[in-house]
């Protein structure tokens, strides 16, 4: 392998998914802002990061290739990399992929999901999801419907009357069966669900699915609810003690220990990258800001 190969970085990026699998960071798709428009990064490309060497090495993909898309929700479950949703060209997708990352010929074969029961959440993106019993576990999003699919999980934010497609945010829940390649939708048995939402974050501890922020219209929010994942029912607002992250969109959330989540970055209500990292206690409820993280590389908007 030359050079040039071996130290290559990843191409900036906004949009993407990345997923962790081993001692493997996994990054794919998005886009970049070349002077002031927004061009989709090849779909036949996958990024991997070792996290032992600290080298970056790209894989180009066959099969079924998703289109370029930006917004799409990654997760892994067993060494595959799943995507659903997005935004591209045409508009929303409600596809969903996977691609096998624990490949022992080198060869990352991408497959498209059609041979599936049930049926799957209205197109959309900045979505996000829980892993949990081999199960993909979708929550939010921006997208679109048609006249006869509004439900009350659904915030009109426009409408084309002529076509009757409605765009918005949701706050429904659909889930992925790996194991039965099925989706359902989950009868939601209790409690207050978070309102409408796109561009939040989720995370998993134990039995609870948290969400934490996220857009409405022009407000963003920075409110923590879990919701089972056996009993399904919601938590409500989860009440804080002391402080609280600023609202946000476009960060991330991820479970460090059995009773812990650290919360990165994202974007604030005044439209600032944001740099600060909290960690909080789902036992005692509280948040407690990082002192030390560098306040010179703000993170935002990845899947």
């Amino acid at each position: 392998m030359e050079d040039s190969q071996l130290f290559c970085v990843a191409e900036e990026r906004s949009g993407h998914c990345a997923v962790v699998d081993g001692n493997f960071l996994y990054v794919w798709g998005g886009y970049v802002s070349i002077e002031d428009n927004e061009v989709y990064l090849p779909n036949d490309e996958i990024w991997t990061y070792d996290i032992d060497s600290g080298l970056w090495t790209m894989h180009l993909m066959e099969g079924e290739l998703p289109t370029s898309m930006s917004g799409s929700c990654g997760a892994c479950i067993n060494g595959k990399l799943y995507v659903f949703g997005g935004y591209d060209d045409k508009g929303y997708s409600n596809r969903l992929y996977f691609v096998n990352l624990r490949t022992r010929d080198g060869n990352y074969i991408w497959e498209k999901i059609t041979n599936f029961e049930g049926k799957p959440p209205t197109p959309r993106d900045k979505l996000s999801c829980w892993v949990y019993k081999d199960r993909l576990i979708y929550f939010g999003g921006y997208g679109c419907r048609r006249h006869n699919e509004l439900q009350d999980c659904f915030d009109v934010h426009d409408a084309s009357w002529e076509e009757q497609i409605f765009w918005g945010w949701h706050n429904d829940v659909h889930v992925f069966d790996t194991k039965t390649q099925s989706w359902f939708q989950p009868e939601i048995k209790g409690g207050v669900p978070p309102q409408p939402r796109a561009a939040h974050t989720c995370a998993v501890l134990g039995n609870k699915g948290y969400i934490f922020g996220g857009r409405v219209l022009q407000t963003r929010m920075n409110d923590l609810h879990y919701l089972n994942l056996d009993t399904w029912t919601w938590s409500g607002r989860v009440p804080i003690n002391g402080e609280n992250p600023k609202h946000r969109s476009w960060h991330t959330l991820t479970p460090i220990a059995d009773d812990k989540l650290f919360l990165f970055g994202g974007l604030s209500a005044d439209n600032i990258p944001l740099s600060d990292g909290w960690i909080h206690n789902v036992i005692t409820n509280c948040w407690k800001q990082l002192t030390h993280l560098p306040k010179t590389r703000p993170r935002m908007f990845r899947w």
